[in-house]
């Protein structure tokens, strides 16, 4: 029979495993750097129709300036990247990931060099736009209600703010009417970005509406060079601290505001300049002088590109090349699973032969 003393004992240490549980939890549950943990839910379903993402599918760069982490996955999977989740089967997953192999080898020679690739990259972004063009028919609709075909822009700014709150026949009322709008500082400082971008949409001659290919410039700007270049001045603004229209790399890699909290948070942080400092000097810097400009920017967001695709092409090769042959084998993208599917295989090596 168990003592009165040992059971003391063993419920203080179970009281001890727990609070040592919480305490990490505790730590783990913090949020880290803005660049670090960014969340990109939006509040409602309503307001994800109408406001553009800062996430665009097959683009290098978010919009806001960070690099898209997600980028070697959009352009390698395309449209089946949801199926490669982190609790689904790996066997499964291996499965698929040959299937995948087998479609980019086109000439069936058991491996994949640049030029293959860079056709799949480029078969891939081209899925995304092809999203992007069927999710903005569904969003036009939610906020063209009389359905004639055009935008205004208080049509889009009473759609907006009755995402955020507001009660929408009030607020029509006083726009209609011309009245004064009492909004917080910051839902203005949103609006009045969205309306420099919704100007810089509206194709010539300007007429203040958007129809449904412009709605679609608005939000995906990687449709329409003119807005590929709106959303580079908005970036190099955003990171711009000297005011010369130019990046420096002390002005790329530099940390957004925010508080390290703990060593996990500061690791992280400390990648997130590594990746910046690689991408800088390594791509964004096309003639290697230390300085980014306006077109270099532009050349490296353009999602069409052929040149960059041929370039990503190599370097998601040399990621995984082995056997420096400069062509990927289907072990090697096994091994490798994580960097192009964001799902990590196990014993790859062991099953690859007896099913592909």
């Amino acid at each position: 029979m168990l003592s009165r003393q040992a059971f003391l004992c063993g419920l203080g240490s179970l009281y001890l495993s727990l609070l040592f549980v919480f305490l990490l939890m505790d730590v783990y549950a913090r949020p880290a750097n803005n660049s670090a943990l960014k969340e990109k839910a939006a509040d409602s379903k309503d307001e994800n129709e109408i406001l553009p993402p800062d996430h665009l599918n097959g683009v290098k760069m978010e919009m806001d300036g960070h690099l898209n982490k997600e980028f070697h996955q959009e352009v390698f999977l395309g449209k089946e990247m949801e199926e490669f989740e982190e609790d689904s089967e790996p066997r499964k997953n291996r499965k698929k990931l040959m299937v995948i192999f087998s479609k980019v080898d086109i000439n069936n020679d058991k491996k994949i060099g640049a030029k293959e690739m860079q056709r799949w990259i480029m078969e891939k972004t081209d899925e995304h736009f092809q999203e992007a063009v069927e999710e903005n028919k569904m969003h036009f609709r939610a906020v063209d209600p009389d359905g004639d075909g055009h935008v205004s822009w208080d049509e889009y700014k009473i759609k907006f703010l009755a995402s955020k709150g507001f009660n929408e026949k009030e607020v029509a009322e006083k726009i209609k009417n011309n009245e004064e709008l009492k909004i917080d500082e910051e839902t203005q400082e949103v609006l009045d970005n969205l309306k420099d971008r919704w100007y810089q949409a509206d194709n010539p001659p300007p007429d203040s509406l958007l129809n449904e290919e412009e709605f679609l410039s608005f939000l995906h700007p990687e449709h329409s060079r003119g807005m590929l270049k709106f959303m580079v001045k908005e970036i190099i603004r955003d990171l711009d601290q000297d005011g010369d229209k130019k990046l420096t790399l002390s002005e790329f890699i530099s940390l957004p505001v925010g508080t390290v909290e703990n060593q996990q948070a500061q690791d992280i942080d400390d990648d997130w300049v590594k990746d910046r400092r690689k991408e800088f000097e390594e791509v964004i810097d096309a003639n290697h002088d230390g300085i980014v400009t306006m077109e270099e920017l532009e050349e490296y967001m353009d999602p069409m590109n052929e040149y960059n695709a041929l370039n990503e092409a190599k370097q998601m090769i040399a990621v995984a090349d082995e056997n420096q042959n400069h062509h990927l084998e289907l072990e090697e993208i096994l091994k490798y699973s994580e960097y192009f599917t964001g799902s990590k295989l196990m014993d790859y090596a062991r099953n690859v032969h007896e099913e592909f």
